[in-house]
Formats: structure tokens, C-alpha cells, sequence
């Protein structure tokens, strides 16, 4: 059964790091999913294998069937889903507070100069935007 629904599933930890593989690459196999997974961290070809499974019904990868060995492609960018994401933490935890947020996300990690920069650069287009 496949998962339509408007708002993509939220996607757990292991399906993160299939998708971040597969937002590298393009699309893959399994095995080539594995290969790369098991290059940082071992991982067994059939729990790769179950979990793509689980991702094409839950909605968040494609599978090409006509192919051997079948390639999916995430069905979502990396973009998409980090958006989507953010949009769930900023209302979960933080109550639809983004400036909540954004002050615990600078206070919990040291940044670079060239972040906070970066940082300053967005904030000056977001003022400029909203005047």
C-alpha cells in the first residue's frame, strides 16, 4: 500500500541515511545504497533492502521495476525534506516559535565566522524583504 498523503511521512534516523545516499547519487540500487551506507558504518544488504521496502510503501523513495536490479530515487529533494522536517520540529518543540528556534539552534553549537556571516547576509534579505 502505497502512503499519499499531502504531508510526506516524517522519516526515521536509517530511512535519513538511505536518502541522504540516494540525494548524492542521483538514484541506486540497493546494493549500491549498501555499498556506500557500509562505508561508513557497516550495514547488512538485507536490512538496506527492508528498508527501502518499507520507504517505496511508505512514500518516500520511488522504485523503477522495470530495471534489474530495480533503482530508486527519492521522491522528495533533499531541500523538500529538510523543510518539512524543520516545519515539524519548529511546531513540536518549539511551539511555532522561530525565533525560539533559531536562538537554541545558535546557542547549542559554536558557530563559524563564515556561518555567522552567512547568518547576517539571510537576515539583512529577510529585513529587506519584509520593509
Amino acid at each position: 500500500m502505497l502512503h499519499m498523503a499531502s504531508k510526506p511521512p516524517r522519516p526515521t534516523d536509517g530511512e535519513l541515511n538511505i536518502l541522504r545516499v540516494l540525494w548524492n547519487q542521483g538514484s541506486g540500487s540497493v546494493r549500491d545504497v549498501q555499498k556506500a551506507l557500509d562505508a561508513i558504518k557497516p550495514t547488512g544488504y538485507t536490512t538496506v533492502l527492508k528498508l527501502m521496502q518499507i520507504m517505496t510503501e511508505k512514500g518516500l523513495v520511488t522504485r523503477d521495476e522495470t530495471v534489474r536490479p530495480q533503482i530508486y530515487k527519492a521522491r522528495q529533494s533533499q531541500a523538500q525534506t529538510q523543510q518539512s522536517l524543520v516545519n515539524d520540529l519548529l511546531q513540536r518543540a518549539f511551539g511555532g516559535s522561530v525565533r525560539s528556534m533559531v536562538l537554541q539552534a545558535l546557542a547549542s553549537k559554536k558557530s563559524s565566522p563564515d556561518e555567522l556571516q552567512e547568518i547576517d547576509k539571510l537576515l539583512d534579505r529577510l529585513e529587506r524583504g519584509s520593509k
